[in-house]
């Protein structure tokens, strides 16, 4: 008999899905018959795997070690991969950071390295997480692959779990920097329907609700421009894959150098310009309390701090 104390980080989640990472590759039919055997039991009594777990539950696997081994993922002996982190923001739940443009905030493909390896790399390397437990630090927001800026990632279970639950139900405030096509006077909300097309991965604008169609809302302030192009600030409101891009392409302003959506190519800029640039976050109570009210930015990249020095008016 295995018996596990559930920790912090494990706390808060159903006890099925603490299973299936514990014992990764056992099949779910096999846990849910050990539960209804009893050779599973939380807190020493018969388990269905739909009990929310608190810390100090204990799990008692009445399983041989043979068993246990042969479905337990081997990778205690990972080692993440050690890069550069720029980070805006740490405490021991949530860390923010800069992702430079041309990396993967999650990878796409097995070989990939992404921002996530890094991070799991960082946090490796000082002795803060190791792989082969039962819960994994990860990003709460993603970023396209050529737009930096402001990345959310939770360190512990409470973290990603809270971090995650602020940016599903709106309550930050998220704004980002973008250099457009075109002279922008006026601030403005522009509304709309996105509808995603997965094999092109390319995003549509409606004006109209339909089928596979999303409602989006996107706010901008111009802030300078040079009778060619225009430096937005754009507050996002909804949150749909590309809709800074389309959206802002659909009304005749695309991103200066996005091609996908209708942007023409720009002195060799190997992008576009886009730029998560700062977030702010609502009154929050503990343990998230360092962060409540605050504001974090992330500063330019030197190639888009380049362009915007010919705009004027801009700071």
């Amino acid at each position: 008999m295995k018996e596990l104390i559930i920790q912090n980080n494990d706390s808060g989640q159903r006890l099925d899905k603490y299973l299936q990472k514990y014992m990764g590759e056992a099949p779910r039919g096999f846990l849910y018959k050990m539960l209804r055997k009893k050779n599973i039991k939380l807190n020493g009594s018969r388990a269905e795997g739909r009990e929310i777990l608190s810390t100090g539950d204990r799990v008692s696997l009445y399983l041989s070690e043979e068993t246990i081994e042969k479905f337990r993922k081997e990778t205690s002996q990972v080692r993440y991969p050690q890069g550069q982190l720029d980070i805006l923001y740490e405490d021991e739940n949530v860390v923010l950071l800069d992702k430079p443009a041309g990396m993967l905030s999650q990878k796409a493909r097995r070989e990939d390295v992404s921002l996530v390896e890094y991070l799991l790399g960082y946090l490796q390397s000082r002795g803060e997480w190791q792989p082969g437990g039962t819960f994994t630090p990860g990003i709460c927001n993603r970023l396209d692959r050529n737009t930096s800026g402001i990345v959310v990632a939770g360190k512990s279970l409470a973290g990603l779990q809270k971090m995650s639950e602020l940016l599903r139900e709106r309550r930050v405030d998220k704004y980002y920097l973008a250099v457009v096509e075109g002279v922008m006077k006026e601030p403005e909300m522009i509304h709309g329907f996105l509808r995603k097309d997965e094999k092109t991965n390319q995003a549509t604008i409606y004006d109209e609700a339909g089928e596979g169609r999303s409602y989006i809302e996107t706010g901008y302030e111009p802030l300078a421009d040079n009778g060619s192009y225009t430096l937005l600030r754009v507050k996002l409101i909804t949150g749909k894959t590309h809709q800074i891009r389309s959206h802002l392409g659909s009304i005749g302003h695309p991103l200066l150098g996005d091609v996908k959506y209708g942007g023409g190519k720009y002195r060799g800029l190997p992008g576009y310009l886009l730029h998560s640039s700062e977030i702010q976050f609502p009154e929050l109570p503990e343990p998230f309390r360092q962060l409540s009210g605050r504001c974090v930015r992330a500063p330019l990249p030197q190639q888009f701090e380049k362009i915007t020095r010919e705009l004027e008016g801009y700071q």
